[in-house]
């Protein structure tokens, strides 16, 4: 196997794109490089400077005589308006903006009086429920959310603060943890209405009190299900033939860019995301501040989101090393979600939330050609995470509460041309849910997993209904169709349902493996998600994952890096070479910057590079012919190699967090083990199955090595 980090021999002083828009270093365009795709670079050394032109106007503007980050105008194509520079001003203290604030309606008119003496018996009620010694956790989690609900739907408004008040007397959290959560502006609300609509003594208070803390209720498992599908598997199903072209697909994902980013904040912060001036500053304003320990770099640092810079850098470094740009287009790009930084809940709002999208779009079609077809991602929206079904009120205010976001950033990517009018008006209905025919004849159908995901508190609704917001139904259908006319599919979502089962809800995520299982591998030929940041791989099996086995394997789902380094990764994306006859992945690249060199950055800008081809990487331990796609047998292969040499694991794993310098080694048998299971894994039953600890490399492994 050819070795990934030796860098080629730098042949050119410069290179520009067509615009003017990137310049940097790199290898003749003619040159054959070694490790990387034939023709072009293998390495690029991105500019220092900030490419201006990308924006048309600045509050703030980077120059050659400092390294403030952008602040550029955003203009909104879709409301007509400019976004104010305090929306992102990093030198301010953010606030919540004026988003509407929604509960149920009560059940009845109560009197003040009458209201206030129903909150202190609940408040009572739940006291004394806690400090009963003849309960188990679970029971009195149940007990306490069924005299929450009363409070719910007859004095609605009135619950948060009670909320706050228990959280802090009982120390579930840190008292500005439990102001900061429960408010209403931000998730007291919400959980207002969720109390409101849930079977509390069912499986949704179980799913809540599970989701409140395992110490509560153990997280339940798969309760049967049984997805209708309109019409049975057909008997004898045949893959297309390939048509020996190939094309080029990116695929990017969780870049939440962070407007706040502060060059020179502290990059090393004890809690919370690093890169911004801390809430801290502001309340002391004028004493002594705390030595900054580490200053957070000008293209960004592993404990923080992405800044502007390094957004820029990683869409420089796109054309050099993929051959990709505004004028060679991509057949298209995938986007798998996550525009918004990880804000916290009280400085977000939705004016924050669509600037950044508006912003983000902007740079990647100033460098990306083509359709970009994208996915949502739990960061963005806000309150984050959530989603509610349109069925909570009958598609009412409050199933409609977050068409806001559906409708703008539909509209968005209809303005770009990259959906028509008959997609936006679908993903404006199924929650930025929709389905799209390339030019090429390949289906697209992203869908929103917010729906599956475990930190959506309104997924825990109707929680053994898994298909109560109807994103599986729509799902289904636009797959029969596909069947119906002999299209190949790829399907498209942020959150995985697979790996080591604690992303999705274990019936969403039954639910989808039944999909798959259904129309595969005769319609879909890939799976995309985003999400962990990391980069992952599942593979789907007949019979629900029972048998896996190399004949058994249908489907795999790629999950893209992240180009945020939060937290303790390096920045990354992927290039497919694809067949437009079968839509199978010939051969998959991924590229990467290393962010531990940020700080010693002098005079450029970030060195982007090949990391890895997948079919050099792996092809030859799993005994894979070069001319057969990188498909479920081939990843079932590579498992069963990496059963027999452990270098290989330890492989897999540097890759996993794209190089990272702070990624945990895997070398002993039992984490062997797991990832071999992860990979395997492609719903929440099997990943949990699986020895835990093992699964992300952002932080020291904690599973038992002996």
């Amino acid at each position: 196997m050819y070795s990934i980090f030796v860098l080629s021999i730098l042949l050119a002083p410069s290179w520009t794109s067509p615009g003017a828009i990137v310049s940097g270093t790199t290898v003749s365009s003619a040159q054959n490089v070694t490790d990387g795709i034939p023709g072009l670079a293998s390495t690029f050394t991105v500019p220092a400077a900030f490419p201006t032109s990308v924006f048309q106007k600045y509050y703030v503007t980077p120059g050659p005589a400092t390294d403030s980050q952008p602040q550029p105008i955003i203009f909104d194509p879709i409301s007509n308006l400019t976004f104010p520079f305090d929306l992102t001003n990093p030198n301010r203290t953010p606030t919540h903006g004026l988003d509407p604030v929604l509960y149920p309606s009560a059940l009845a008119n109560l009197t003040h009086e009458d209201t206030k003496t129903l909150i202190l018996d609940a408040i009572d009620s739940i006291r004394g429920i806690l400090k009963t010694n003849t309960s188990d956790n679970c029971s009195k989690c149940i007990a306490s959310l069924l005299v929450g609900q009363t409070v719910a739907r007859f004095a609605p408004t009135w619950l948060p603060e009670a909320m706050i008040t228990l959280c802090k007397e009982t120390g579930f959290q840190r008292a500005a943890v439990c102001d900061e959560t429960y408010q209403p502006a931000t998730y007291g609300a919400p959980w207002t209405q969720v109390l409101s609509f849930a079977n509390v003594s069912g499986l949704d208070g179980q799913h809540i009190c599970a989701s409140l803390s395992p110490t509560f209720c153990p997280p339940p498992t798969v309760v049967p299900y049984k997805v209708q599908f309109p019409k049975p598997r057909p008997n004898d199903t045949e893959l297309p033939t390939r048509s020996g072209t190939k094309i080029k697909v990116l695929h990017l994902s969780d870049l939440h860019l962070d407007t706040r980013y502060k060059t020179g904040s502290e990059a090393n912060c004890t809690a919370g995301m690093c890169c911004r001036i801390s809430s801290n500053h502001f309340s002391k304003l004028n004493s002594t501040q705390p030595a900054i320990t580490q200053p957070a770099p000008l293209f960004g640092s592993y404990k923080c989101d992405s800044p502007y810079y390094l957004a820029l850098a990683a869409l420089q470094s796109v054309e050099p090393l993929t051959g990709i740009s505004n004028t060679n287009r991509p057949a298209f790009t995938l986007y798998t979600g996550d525009l918004v930084a990880h804000e916290v809940e009280s400085a977000s709002g939705r004016e924050y939330v669509q600037a950044t999208e508006v912003a983000v779009w902007q740079i990647f079609k100033a460098y990306i050609g083509g359709p970009i077809y994208a996915a949502l991602g739990n960061h963005d929206s806000v309150p984050t995470n959530l989603e509610s079904p349109h069925s909570i009120d009958h598609n009412g205010t409050l199933g409609q509460q977050f068409s806001w976001h559906y409708g703008h950033i539909s509209k968005l990517w209809e303005h770009y041309g990259w959906i028509d009018n008959v997609a936006q008006t679908q993903a404006s209905l199924h929650y930025g849910g929709y389905s799209i025919i390339h030019p090429l004849g390949l289906k697209v159908i992203t869908i929103n997993t917010d729906f599956y995901y475990h930190a959506n508190i309104f997924a825990f609704l109707h929680a053994d209904n898994p298909d109560y917001s109807g994103i599986f139904s729509f799902l289904v259908d636009e797959l029969q169709k596909a069947e119906d006319q002999g299209q190949r599919v790829w399907i498209m979502g942020h959150v995985p349902t697979g790996w080591q089962g604690q992303n999705s809800l274990p019936g969403g995520s039954d639910a989808f493996y039944q999909i798959i299982e259904r129309y595969s591998p005769h319609v879909i030929a890939n799976v995309f998600f985003g999400h962990t940041h990391e980069d992952q791989i599942s593979i789907y099996y007949r019979n629900n994952g029972t048998s896996q086995a190399a004949s058994d394997a249908l489907v795999a789902a790629w999950i893209g890096p992240s180009l945020t380094p939060l937290t303790n990764l390096n920045s990354g994306y992927r290039l497919y070479e694809v067949d437009t006859g079968t839509w199978e992945v010939l051969e998959a690249y991924t590229f990467y910057a290393d962010v531990n060199s940020f700080a010693d950055l002098n005079g450029t800008g970030p060195v982007f590079k090949l990391e890895y081809s997948t079919r050099e990487a792996y092809g030859s331990a799993a005994n894979w012919p070069d001319d057969e796609p990188l498909n479920a047998t081939f990843w079932h292969r590579v498992t069963e190699a990496m059963e027999k040499d452990k270098g290989l694991v330890s492989l897999f794993n540097t890759y996993q967090g794209k190089s990272s310098i702070r990624s945990p080694n895997c070398t002993s048998d039992a984490c062997a083990a797991a990832k071999v299971c992860y990979m395997r894994s492609g719903s929440t039953a099997l990943g949990r199955a699986c020895s835990q600890g093992f699964g992300s490399v952002q932080s020291p492994y904690t599973g038992v090595t002996i």
